[in-house]
């Protein structure tokens, strides 16, 4: 196993590659979530089974920590005089930068977007008529500056024909797409407004979602509440960077996008006196889970870091030597909060887990079937073990499992 930063940059994303045919990526989820197959992995071992059965393959007294984050209707798609069809794909608020106020805003705000088709747009505004609740509202958007691959978009739009309060949510809701994942190879279906989101979002700002809980079930959630498995929510809002393959042969040269992520104190103070495992649910609460350690080691040292400063970079883990326990730096963040009188911890990370990355809080996962060569298979290597995952995903290959976002799931604990 890579043991220093330059083995671990060194690393071949060619490594992590299987051949996944197109007929093997579900389209469409199952009519009923919970009976999709499951593999459960435990101590190098593969069975199959089905994913009404987790409860009850959960450990006693395991604390269940899943991603509420909602998908927004990202995607919105002007049409030119011309003809021509411009998508704005809306990734992270910048004006205002917090997520609640930018969907509570009422006639302006400003996103980082990327446009599609975007040499058809020269200059000037795009404009849409918008019908919201049986009113006519005006939607414009202008393109200003461009950084990387994305440009700031600023939305205007009016209060409707009778001067009513109109909120950006409002104007998303009425003419907002899901942005389903693009290896899906289809357009957005009606039913992807439900299919697409886990039964427990509610905190507006994903553009995808966290596809490992969409298996979860009222009745799943209810029978792990009757078998005393603790549940718990935290928030990543996952960007447009999940689908962002790696191009580069080495994934030291890989850049790793930021993701906001949000903890309540009290969800901090469960991990911290648990006396089971913390299984997590997706491999977005797995980042956000292990960020925390990273978090309370800033604070070892700055325990008056500022926002900026408590950011968890991309290659933290392995080149930060690991000199305080979980539960020291755990404690550490509750004692930040408790200082500036808040409740929940609001930051963001980069973090990539890559084998040779250190599981420090989490101790089992559910997640699904990711794609070849991507960062999210790296997560499941440094975590099953880096030869380990190809047994797993070859079982799934050959006892027909659907893979990705709308396919099957695994259970994978040490």
């Amino acid at each position: 196993m890579a043991t220093t930063i330059d083995d671990i940059r060194a690393l071949r994303i060619a490594d992590y590659d299987y051949d996944l045919p197109d007929e093997r990526i579900a389209k469409h989820p199952l009519a009923e979530r919970e009976q999709c197959k499951l593999i459960y992995y435990k101590g190098g071992k593969i069975e199959e089974r089905r994913f009404w059965e987790v409860p009850s393959l959960l450990p006693e007294g395991s604390t269940l920590i899943y991603n509420n984050t909602r998908v927004i209707n990202a995607r919105l798609r002007f049409r030119k005089e011309t003809g021509s069809t411009i998508e704005i794909f809306c990734l992270e608020p910048v004006l205002p930068r917090d997520y609640e106020q930018i969907f509570q805003t009422t006639g302006h705000c400003v996103w980082q977007c990327l446009v599609g088709n975007s040499k058809r747009w020269k200059q000037g505004s795009l404009t849409q008529a918008v019908t919201i609740e049986g009113r006519e509202v005006t939607l414009a958007a202008t393109r200003g500056e461009q950084r990387g691959n994305a440009w700031e978009i600023a939305f205007d739009w009016d209060g409707g024909q009778n001067g009513e309060q109109i909120t950006f949510a409002d104007v998303l809701d009425a003419i907002g797409e899901i942005p389903i994942p693009p290896y899906l190879n289809r357009g957005t279906e009606a039913s992807d407004s439900t299919d697409y989101q886990t039964v427990y979002s509610h905190i507006d700002g994903s553009v995808a979602a966290p596809t490992a809980g969409l298996h979860f079930t009222d009745e799943v959630l209810a029978e792990c509440d009757r078998r005393g498995i603790t549940r718990r929510e935290i928030t990543l809002h996952v960007g447009a960077g999940t689908f962002q393959p790696v191009k580069s042969e080495h994934i030291g040269d890989h850049p790793m996008h930021y993701e906001f992520i949000s903890v309540e104190r009290q969800v901090i103070e469960d991990i911290l006196h648990a006396t089971g495992p913390i299984i997590a649910v997706g491999t977005t609460s797995v980042r956000t889970l292990e960020s925390l350690y990273y978090i309370g080691q800033i604070l070892e040292s700055n325990s008056e870091a500022d926002e900026e400063a408590l950011t968890v970079t991309q290659w933290m883990p392995y080149t930060t030597p690991c000199e305080i326990s979980t539960a020291r730096a755990l404690q550490n963040i509750i004692d930040y909060l408790d200082r500036h009188h808040a409740d929940t911890y609001m930051g963001s990370t980069q973090l990539m887990i890559a084998p040779g990355f250190e599981y420090r809080i989490v101790s089992g996962m559910i997640t699904n079937f990711h794609q070849p060569q991507s960062t999210l298979l790296l997560l499941v290597a440094a975590f099953v073990g880096n030869n380990q995952w190809r047994g797993i995903y070859g079982y799934a290959m050959a006892h027909d499992f659907r893979f990705l976002s709308y396919g099957d799931a695994q259970l994978l604990l040490r």
